[in-house]
């Protein structure tokens, strides 16, 4: 099975010399590179948030496999859905399915269930497919695409899946795909954006999920952060670090009303 690219020349470039420059630009090089458990990634159009992301990507190592949660935005499919062994193409390629580490994620999580239908048109995992092909083309990926909105899923899901990390016993990436607030003023917007970040910063997925939700912050990947957040922190994360936070009024020039976009690392 091959998933195709539903967003390519829309979010980024369906150009593959287009897409390398673009991703040469957001991405710096750095000396150092990081290992770290886990990632917050923003998911806009490359226009928007690519520098947030280059921001990120530019300072941790990415190893062979990398999960990527994300938000289930058309609400199709099943609430916790892996896709099943295969390939993704991007313009830049393809990327395997870590078949290994899926199905790990499969016997330790009731809530998992294999199913493509959920990843058709979703474009928050893909988004952050180039930028690791780019700096690993020989990464493999668990893609999920997460529909539920409880935090006992949160938790439940976090917990599992850093135990089949840590029976797979290799280095493993969580990336959680997530913009934060949605059209609102820049300053609240970034009010907003930075108490949620903060528990972040805190190590406490609770409040991160009950900030967010008892103040309706507009954080489309708050499930994907809460559920890196537990999972980074079952296999040893202890702290974390904003590396860069940016809205979509820097690109736009509208300031009135903005998306919010937040990179943060989890080690």
């Amino acid at each position: 099975m091959v998933r195709k690219p539903a967003v390519a020349g829309q979010f980024y470039s369906g150009d593959p010399k287009h897409l390398r420059d673009q991703l040469e630009t957001f991405v710096k090089s750095e000396d150092k590179k990081i290992k770290v458990r886990g990632a917050i990634v923003p998911h806009a159009g490359y226009i928007y948030s690519g520098a947030v992301a280059g921001s990120v990507y530019a300072r941790i190592h990415i190893p062979e496999t990398v999960v990527i949660l994300g938000p289930n935005h058309h609400g199709i499919g099943s609430k916790a859905a892996l896709y099943p062994p295969g390939e993704w193409l991007t313009p830049l390629g393809t990327i395997g399915i870590d078949q290994q580490l899926s199905a790990e994620i499969r016997s330790t999580s009731s809530l998992v269930e294999e199913d493509s239908t959920a990843h058709l048109y979703e474009h928050s995992l893909e988004v952050q497919v180039p930028f690791l092909q780019y700096l690993n083309p020989d990464v493999s990926i668990v893609p999920l695409c997460l529909g539920f909105t409880d935090f006992s899923s949160c938790k439940s899901l976090g917990l599992s899946l850093a135990k089949a990390i840590s029976t797979y016993q290799k280095d493993v990436l969580i990336i959680a795909s997530s913009d934060m607030s949605h059209y609102q003023p820049a300053e609240t917007a970034r009010h907003e954006d930075l108490l949620a970040i903060q528990e972040v910063l805190n190590m406490n997925p609770e409040g991160l999920y009950s900030i967010v939700t008892g103040r309706g912050i507009s954080m489309c990947g708050i499930i994907p952060a809460t559920v890196m957040l537990v999972a980074a922190m079952a296999l040893g994360a202890s702290k974390s670090e904003l590396i860069r936070y940016a809205t979509s009024g820097e690109a736009s020039g509208d300031f009135k009303q903005v998306v919010g976009y937040a990179g943060v690392m989890v080690y």
